[in-house]
């Protein structure tokens, strides 16, 4: 190391277009960004300098890490991008924007048949209706998809895969892009910085290496910030030795959302979340049980809970009459059965199973075996443990269900997130469209460039963009691209724009070594190094917020329930926490991050608090209920909640946005039966 660790050496670096983390949206970026910028140096002479900056290392960073059984968003022949526009919209609730689903509706299944080019196997069915997988399906010498080949559907929009490689495909493909003297990796990127001369503008960013005593200030045009969503803000279910298990990878903390909203962007919908129902203890995948498997969940009693209590269904028109319930509703179906005492859940993997091999052959039988074991394999091999540790083999036990605690996130089965620009060629005739701005969009859903937040600037992906769920690992791979073209036509346009830091560079490294030197001023005023009166560790500070979030903020100590009197509650605690926040400590460069990434969980657990407080409804029951508001207000509260946060104030300020249908969605919903 140089310097000691109290003072880092400070690299500053100065280019065009900043591209920060490493999961499927910048590995699409990366992707996609040099041919728009060959492009622009041929046709204007602007030779564009591009970085991506990732705190971990490309090949497993992001939700995909460990690998996936399915690819979710996959259009194909059979649908257009207006019922992907629909499916996102009933699933949530009904307050989506159709602008971006519809968008990325267009381009998805570009990005699945490049995965395959690079070598992803992909599950095809062939004239006969007999499905093979990956492997299989190029011995036996099938087209891929981009050629007509037909994908073995687990569901209306996923397609099957081997994809315990997944992320080493894609990533390989975006170092090759982008090359590897354009990507550092291990350095943690931890704050945005805005022009001295534009408030609302962008103009680079600060962070420190993982592995070297040293800190990183980057000036930049354009910054896509796409560093995944949020996990571990709320105290998980699995304790003791299962500490830290979760079900969406825990080195998604929040980043993104806090260092776009103190950077002064919109947020919107953080009220949102996503509490999956998975397999108990290991979190394991239901997807594939449900879909492929034909399995159905069951109480205690073996009763189909779905078909026990579809009447509840009826109190949500008309989500609640659609052909497929939201994910939230079907929560809310299990959690009655859970309350009234007649848990546990169980996934009848037995009967599943059993009726599979009615019309299978032997062989058949056997893969179909291997199947319901790869599922895990490919993407959670802890359920596998969990499996063998307790004697369960799926053809002759059931295994329990158990709704989560609650994550954050903008690219899975949740919207939460920042409010970003539409496409320009997409929605409806409005009369409220301002001078410039394309006239089929609502006011305020476009400002020029795909992808860029309310911040000039400043770009997102994936679980970045909000109010557009369901868009999976390769939604967030074509919002990647989509993003990249965007960015490169921004820097063209503002070909001669000089930005300036707000903020001079030694105080950037005050701020972010700030843990360290309180370790180190204080670390010698008690004989146990973690037990000190001037600061807190992160370990101890996270135990904090998540005991906060989980008991006053709809976690699962309260069966996801909460009131405007505990909200209140939560605000004071949380205020409490910012303050406290201030005295962790970092003994090394690991503690540092995790003080870091222990931040920005609790700005974004303090945006998520403050929305819910805001919107007077239970929007997603069975994700949460405000037990004093619990109810649909459609007529009230059928609209975005958004928020923007003042980082000098410390203040947020939440406001409607007037939510509008650009996709007709009736065709979605059986007529009401009361």
């Amino acid at each position: 190391m140089s310097g000691t660790f109290e003072n880092p050496e400070v690299v500053q670096e100065e280019v065009d277009i900043l591209m920060i983390g490493g999961g499927m949206a910048n590995c699409g970026a990366a992707y996609e960004i040099m041919r728009w910028a060959d492009a622009a140096k041929a046709e204007n002479g602007v030779d564009l300098k591009i970085k991506l900056v990732d705190k971990a290392a490309l090949d497993r960073s992001g939700a995909v890490a460990q690998g996936l059984s399915a690819i979710n968003t996959y259009i194909g022949d059979a649908q257009d991008p207006a019922d992907y526009a629909r499916m996102v919209s009933n699933d949530l609730m009904g307050i989506t924007r159709d602008d971006l689903a519809y968008d990325l509706g267009r381009h998805v299944d570009e990005s699945v048949h490049l995965f395959e080019e690079w070598g992803l196997p992909i599950w095809k069915t062939d004239a006969d209706g007999v499905r093979h997988d990956g492997a299989d399906s190029e011995k036996e010498g099938l087209p891929p998809l981009k050629d007509g080949g037909k994908p073995v559907r687990s569901g209306k929009w996923q397609i099957m895969i081997n994809g315990e490689s997944y992320k080493w495909i894609v990533a390989e493909a975006a170092k090759k892009a982008l090359g590897t003297d354009r990507i550092q990796e291990r350095v943690f990127i931890v704050k945005l910085v805005n022009d001295k001369n534009d408030k609302n503008r962008i103009a680079g960013a600060v962070g420190f290496s993982v592995r070297e005593n040293k800190v990183y200030v980057f000036k930049a045009k354009a910054i896509l910030l796409a560093a995944g969503g949020c996990v571990n803000l709320f105290r998980p279910r699995s304790v003791g030795e299962g500490q830290g298990r979760a079900w969406y990878p825990v080195w998604n903390a929040g980043s993104t959302y806090t260092m776009a909203a103190e950077a002064g962007a919109e947020l919107t919908m953080m009220e949102n979340r996503f509490v999956p129902a998975r397999f108990k203890d290991g979190y394991g995948p239901v997807g594939a049980w449900f879909l492929l498997f034909k399995a159905q969940a069951t109480n205690a009693n073996g009763e189909v809970y779905m078909a026990k209590n579809k009447e509840m269904l009826n109190d949500y028109p008309p989500y609640g009459q659609a052909a497929v319930p939201a994910s939230c509703l079907r929560n809310h179906l299990m959690l009655k059965e859970m309350k009234d005492g007649r848990g546990p859940i169980y996934m009848d993997t037995v009967t599943a199973l059993a009726k599979l091999r009615e019309t299978l052959t032997p062989k058949e039988v056997k893969h179909l075996e291997a199947e319901a074991w790869e599922d895990f394999l490919d993407m959670c091999v802890g359920q596998c443990g969990i499996w063998v540790g307790e004697n369960i083999e799926p053809e002759k036990k059931n295994s329990e269900l158990m709704p989560t605690e609650p994550y954050l996130l903008g690219s899975h089965s949740g919207c939460c997130g920042i409010w970003t620009s539409g496409p320009e060629d997409v929605g409806a005739p409005t009369d409220e469209a301002l001078p410039g701005v394309p006239a089929h969009l609502p006011k305020g859903w476009n400002w020029g460039y795909r992808g860029m937040t309310t911040v000039k600037g400043l770009f997102t992906a994936g679980d970045g963009v909000g109010a557009s769920g369901h868009k999976f690992s390769s939604g967030s791979h074509a919002e990647g691209r989509m993003a990249a073209k965007s960015m490169v036509k921004y820097c063209i346009d503002n070909k001669d724009m000089k930005v300036e830091l707000d903020t001079d560079a030694a105080a950037l490294v005050d701020e972010i070594y700030k843990p360290v030197r309180n370790f180190l001023e204080f670390k010698n005023y008690t004989t146990a190094i973690d037990v000190n009166p001037n600061y807190i560790t992160p370990k101890m500070l996270q135990f904090r917020l998540q005991k906060i979030m989980d008991e006053y903020v709809a976690g699962v100590a309260t069966y996801y329930t909460t009131n405007d009197k505990m909200l209140a509650v939560a605000e004071d605690k949380l205020g409490t926490l910012k303050e406290d926040a201030q005295k962790m400590r970092a003994k090394d460069l690991h503690e540092l991050l995790r003080a870091w990434e222990n931040y920005h969980r609790i700005m974004t657990a303090e945006a998520h608090m403050k929305h819910i407080q805001f919107r007077e409804e239970s929007r997603y029951p069975g994700f949460y209920y405000r037990m004093d508001k619990n109810f649909v207000d459609e007529e009230n509260w059928k609209c975005f909640v958004n928020s923007i946060y003042d980082k000098t104030t410390k203040q947020w300020t939440c406001f409607k946005r007037a939510h509008v249908d650009l996709v007709d969605k009736s065709k979605l919903f059986k007529p009401a039966t009361h």
